[in-house]
Protein backbone atom coordinates (compact mmCIF):
# COMPACT_ATOMS: atom_id res chain seq x y z
CA UNK A 1 0.00 0.00 0.00
CA UNK A 2 1.53 3.65 -0.79
CA UNK A 3 1.32 6.43 1.52
CA UNK A 4 1.37 9.40 -1.34
CA UNK A 5 0.96 9.99 -4.46
CA UNK A 6 2.97 12.79 -5.86
CA UNK A 7 1.81 14.81 -9.07
CA UNK A 8 3.86 17.16 -11.01
CA UNK A 9 1.96 19.40 -13.56
CA UNK A 10 3.29 22.43 -15.39
CA UNK A 11 1.49 25.39 -15.09
CA UNK A 12 -1.60 26.37 -13.15
CA UNK A 13 -4.17 28.19 -15.88
CA UNK A 14 -3.32 26.25 -19.00
CA UNK A 15 -5.24 23.72 -20.73
CA UNK A 16 -4.58 20.07 -19.91
CA UNK A 17 -3.76 20.79 -16.32
CA UNK A 18 -6.98 21.36 -14.71
CA UNK A 19 -8.63 18.50 -16.32
CA UNK A 20 -5.58 16.33 -15.10
CA UNK A 21 -6.17 17.78 -11.58
CA UNK A 22 -9.96 17.49 -11.68
CA UNK A 23 -10.04 13.79 -12.22
CA UNK A 24 -7.89 13.61 -9.47
CA UNK A 25 -10.31 15.00 -7.54
CA UNK A 26 -12.78 12.22 -8.08
CA UNK A 27 -10.56 10.07 -8.11
CA UNK A 28 -9.27 11.15 -4.52
CA UNK A 29 -11.75 9.46 -2.23
CA UNK A 30 -10.86 6.05 -4.11
CA UNK A 31 -7.05 6.94 -2.97
CA UNK A 32 -7.63 7.92 0.93
CA UNK A 33 -9.41 4.46 0.93
CA UNK A 34 -6.47 3.05 0.66
CA UNK A 35 -4.46 5.34 2.78
CA UNK A 36 -2.68 7.28 -0.44
CA UNK A 37 -2.81 11.23 0.06
CA UNK A 38 -2.80 12.99 -3.54
CA UNK A 39 -0.26 15.96 -3.90
CA UNK A 40 0.06 17.85 -6.65
CA UNK A 41 2.89 20.54 -7.80
CA UNK A 42 4.03 22.65 -10.08
CA UNK A 43 6.59 25.54 -10.02
CA UNK A 44 4.09 28.48 -10.07
CA UNK A 45 3.95 30.21 -6.68
CA UNK A 46 0.87 29.78 -4.14
CA UNK A 47 -0.40 33.32 -5.08
CA UNK A 48 -0.58 31.63 -8.81
CA UNK A 49 -2.44 28.28 -7.21
CA UNK A 50 -4.96 31.16 -4.92
CA UNK A 51 -5.80 33.20 -8.13
CA UNK A 52 -6.19 30.01 -10.52
CA UNK A 53 -8.34 28.12 -7.48
CA UNK A 54 -10.82 31.74 -7.10
CA UNK A 55 -11.05 31.54 -11.14
CA UNK A 56 -11.74 27.80 -11.66
CA UNK A 57 -14.19 26.78 -9.29
CA UNK A 58 -13.18 23.21 -10.12
CA UNK A 59 -9.72 23.52 -8.92
CA UNK A 60 -10.95 25.44 -5.45
CA UNK A 61 -12.92 22.25 -4.93
CA UNK A 62 -10.08 20.29 -4.56
CA UNK A 63 -9.38 18.31 -1.51
CA UNK A 64 -5.68 17.95 -1.66
CA UNK A 65 -2.88 20.50 -1.33
CA UNK A 66 -1.15 21.94 -4.40
CA UNK A 67 2.54 22.16 -3.70
CA UNK A 68 4.07 25.43 -5.33
CA UNK A 69 7.77 24.44 -5.49
CA UNK A 70 9.11 27.88 -7.19
CA UNK A 71 12.98 26.94 -5.71
CA UNK A 72 12.57 24.14 -8.22
CA UNK A 73 14.09 22.01 -5.89
CA UNK A 74 11.06 19.54 -5.55
CA UNK A 75 11.03 19.14 -9.75
CA UNK A 76 14.93 18.88 -9.82
CA UNK A 77 15.54 16.01 -6.86
CA UNK A 78 12.11 13.81 -8.88
CA UNK A 79 13.83 14.51 -12.71
CA UNK A 80 10.60 16.01 -14.02
CA UNK A 81 12.32 20.12 -14.15
CA UNK A 82 12.59 20.77 -17.74
CA UNK A 83 15.42 23.50 -18.46
CA UNK A 84 12.87 26.24 -18.93
CA UNK A 85 11.83 26.39 -15.15
CA UNK A 86 8.83 24.44 -15.57
CA UNK A 87 8.22 21.09 -14.24
CA UNK A 88 7.02 18.13 -17.05
CA UNK A 89 4.51 16.11 -16.18
CA UNK A 90 4.85 13.01 -14.04
CA UNK A 91 3.28 10.64 -11.06
CA UNK A 92 5.03 9.10 -8.51
CA UNK A 93 3.95 6.35 -5.68
CA UNK A 94 5.80 7.05 -2.80
CA UNK A 95 5.50 4.05 -0.13
CA UNK A 96 5.42 5.31 3.84
CA UNK A 97 9.36 4.52 4.31
CA UNK A 98 9.91 6.94 1.22
CA UNK A 99 10.11 4.25 -1.70
CA UNK A 100 9.10 5.38 -5.07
Amino acid sequence: MYDSLLFFYPLDFTFVCPTELIHLGELNEEFEKNNCQIVAASTDSVFSHQAWAKQDPRIGKLRFPILSDMSQDVAFNYEVLHEDGVALRGAFLIDPEGVL
